[in-house]
C-alpha cells in the first residue's frame, strides 16, 4: 500500500484501491449508513480544512505536542514493563498509525528496541483483517503482537478486537493507546480526555491514506482490506510534521538505575490515579448508555464521546449537536471542535460529563 510514510516507520498491510471507490458526500453517506449500508463500503469526500481551521490546528499542535508526547512516553514505559522488549507493533489503520510510529521511535531512543511496525485494518461489525493476521503470524510468535491505536472513545473497537482475537491463541486482545478516557484499558498513556492533535485532520496527518474499505467487488478473499492513497493532497501533507513536533518533546532518560525505579513507581501511581478517576467502576460505555437514555437515542453508535471521536463526527458525519463539559468555552483543547461546529452550524450544549470533555451526537435522519 502506497503512503507518504517511509517503510522503516511502518508497513501497511492494506490493498491499494486508489481510483476504485467513488467518494460520496457526507449527507449521502449518512443516509446510506442509517439505511443499513455499512460505513466500510464507502468513502467520504475528504474534508478540506479552511485557513482559519488550519490556524486552530497549528495552535493545537503547539499547545498539545507536550501532553501527547508525555502520553506516548508513558505508554512506551508501560508496554516494556508489562509486555517485555520483544514487541511487534500492530497499529490499527488509520488513527493508530501516527501513534504507532511515535511509539516505535520512543522504544528505539529509550530502550534501543528496534520494533517492527505494521498497520492492519479492523472494522466494527466486520472484524479484523484475517489475511493480515495470517501474514503476521506466519512471521512472528503470537505473544509478540501489540495492537496500537490513537485513543479509545467508548471501547467499540477494543470489544471488536477481543471478539476477533479469540480465534488466535496466544495473541493478546489488549490495546495500547495514548488516551483512554473511557477507562477500559490499563495500557494507555493517560485516562484524561486529552487533545491528540492528529485527531484534528484526516489523511493529511495519516500518510495520505483513507480509512479502510471492505467491499466484495474490489476486495477478494485473499486480499488485505483496502485503502485509497490521496496523492493529490501531497502539497497539504503534514504527516511527518506532526510526528516531528511530538518526537521533539520526548524526554529520554536512561532506563537503568534511578529512572527504572521511578518508572516502576509511576506505574503504581497510575493504577492509584485510575481508581481515583473512576471510583464507581463506571466506564465510558456506561456513560454513553446513560446519555442515550437521556436523549432518547436507540442506537449508541450515534453517540461519539471524547475529543478524537467528536472531531471525527464533525469531519465526516452529520452531527446533531455537541455536548460539552462545563468550562468548555475557555478550554483550548476543544477550540478546533468549536471552530468546526461554527463552520457547519452545529449547536454546542453544556452538559455534565464524567469521562469526557465533549461528546458528538449524530443526527437521526428522518428519511433514512
Amino acid at each position: 500500500m502506497q503512503s507518504s510514510y517511509r517503510e522503516e516507520d511502518v508497513i501497511l498491510l492494506l490493498k491499494d484501491i486508489t481510483g476504485l471507490v467513488e467518494p460520496q458526500s457526507t449527507q449521502e453517506r449518512e443516509r446510506l449508513i442509517q439505511s443499513g449500508k455499512h460505513y466500510c463500503e464507502m468513502l467520504p469526500i475528504e474534508y478540506v480544512p479552511s485557513g482559519t481551521y488550519m490556524q486552530v490546528y497549528q495552535e493545537a499542535l503547539k499547545n498539545y505536542a507536550l501532553p501527547t508526547a508525555q502520553a506516548v512516553c508513558r505508554l512506551g514505559d508501560l508496554a516494556v514493563s508489562q509486555r517485555g522488549r520483544n514487541l511487534v507493533l500492530v497499529s490499527l489503520a488509520r488513527a493508530g498509525i501516527p501513534i504507532g510510529i511515535l511509539l516505535k521511535r520512543y522504544l528505539s531512543k529509550k530502550y534501543k528496541i528496534k520494533a517492527a511496525h505494521y498497520s492492519i485494518s479492523i472494522i466494527r461489525g466486520r472484524g479484523i483483517d484475517k489475511n493480515a493476521m495470517n501474514f503476521l503470524l506466519s512471521r512472528y510468535e503470537p505473544e509478540r503482537l501489540l495492537f496500537v491505536d490513537g485513543w479509545i472513545g467508548k471501547g467499540a473497537i477494543l470489544n471488536e478486537l477481543k471478539k476477533e482475537l479469540a480465534a488466535y491463541p496466544g495473541v493478546s486482545p489488549e490495546i495500547a493507546v495514548a488516551a483512554d478516557p473511557a477507562g477500559v484499558t490499563e495500557l494507555c498513556g493517560t485516562h484524561e480526555d486529552i487533545l491528540i492533535p492528529s485527531s484534528c485532520l484526516n489523511s493529511t496527518v495519516s500518510g495520505l491514506v483513507s480509512r479502510t474499505v471492505l467491499r466484495g467487488d474490489i476486495i477478494g478473499p485473499k486480499d488485505f482490506h483496502g485503502a485509497v492513497y490521496y496523492g493529490d493532497l501531497k502539497e497539504q501533507d503534514l504527516s511527518y510534521a506532526f510526528i516531528q513536533a511530538i518526537e521533539e518533546k520526548f524526554v529520554i532518560e536512561p532506563w537503568e538505575g534511578r529512572h527504572r525505579r521511578d518508572c516502576e513507581k509511576q506505574v503504581k501511581e497510575k493504577s492509584k490515579l485510575d481508581s481515583e478517576l473512576f471510583p464507581t467502576g463506571e466506564t465510558g460505555l456506561d456513560e454513553v448508555k446513560r446519555l442515550a437514555g437521556e436523549y432518547g437515542i436507540a442506537d449508541i453508535n450515534l453517540i461519539k464521546p471524547g475529543i478524537g471521536e467528536t472531531t471525527r463526527v464533525l469531519l465526516r458525519r452529520v452531527p446533531w449537536k455537541i455536548l460539552a463539559a462545563p468550562g468548555w468555552k475557555n478550554d483550548p483543547s476543544v477550540a478546533h471542535i468549536l471552530r468546526l461546529a461554527e463552520e457547519k452550524g452545529v449547536p454546542v450544549e453544556e452538559h455534565p460529563l464524567n469521562h469526557y470533555k465533549v461528546c458528538g451526537m449524530i443526527k437521526k435522519l428522518a428519511d433514512a
